[in-house]
């Protein structure tokens, strides 16, 4: 079989190549990879330190930055990744109340932030939220200039804007972590009704994190089958 060279071969022209692949505006080009990989997560509550055990664990740094604005905590939560750090390949694990310590980030992860009170809206969530970030996002912003932010922090669908306005950096810098979440919680959902791995399930939420988001429930396919139509031809009834 011969072998295609390139999308016009299939019978792509470079009109159709160039609208289908236009480059981000204003985008700054990927940075070179380099030997030393840092990530910093800023806010060491339940979902900072849950994302730093998981980048210890799975080894996907040589240094890991830890930033919170309560120092006794942050150096408690430290001591606790150190202490792990123990049983694992070498990590440098430091932490400060300082955004210094953020210096030459490949990553920062923002996950600090207030919590939705009962009854609060998401609205005034988001102006607290958006005070909390004015502290942050500026001197992050400062030390590792060319680092890639990704907000975990709610409402993670505006804050990620807000994020990228303050930290003027290029839009292809700033990331919110979505639906992808939603999307988790679905496969599991899904898994555990179908009792079959959750790894072998493929399922996405999209729209709004959130009450408002919306599952797909065409994109569901368990080990490359997909469920909706396998029903169908199966003549299985969907329940409304």
């Amino acid at each position: 079989m011969k072998k295609l060279s390139s999308l016009s071969a299939i019978g792509f022209s470079n009109d159709a190549m160039n609208a289908f692949f236009q480059p981000i505006a204003h985008a700054m080009p990927a940075s070179h990879p380099h030997r030393q990989i840092k990530i910093t997560v800023i806010g060491c509550g339940n979902v900072g330190m849950a994302i730093a055990q998981t980048i210890l664990t799975q080894g996907l740094a040589d240094e890991i930055a830890l930033v919170d604005c309560q120092p006794d905590k942050l150096r408690g939560e430290m001591l606790d990744l150190q202490h792990a750090a123990a049983f694992m390949p070498r990590v440098n694990i430091v932490s400060s109340t300082d955004y210094s310590v953020t210096a030459d980030s490949d990553l920062a992860i923002i996950t600090a932030g207030a919590r939705q009170k009962p009854y609060e809206s998401r609205l005034d969530l988001l102006q607290r939220n958006i005070a909390t970030f004015k502290n942050i996002v500026p001197p992050l912003a400062e030390y590792p200039p060319h680092a890639i932010l990704l907000v975990v922090s709610n409402p993670v669908d505006v804050l990620p804007y807000i994020t990228w306005k303050l930290s003027k950096f290029p839009p292809n810098r700033v990331l919110g972590s979505g639906t992808n979440l939603d999307s988790s919680r679905f496969k599991f959902l899904l898994a555990d009704h179908l009792e079959v791995s959750a790894q072998d399930v493929q399922a996405y939420v999209v729209g709004q994190h959130g009450d408002s988001s919306i599952a797909l429930w065409s994109s569901i396919s368990v080990g490359s089958v997909p469920v909706l139509s396998s029903m169908q031809k199966n003549k299985i009834k969907v329940s409304p």
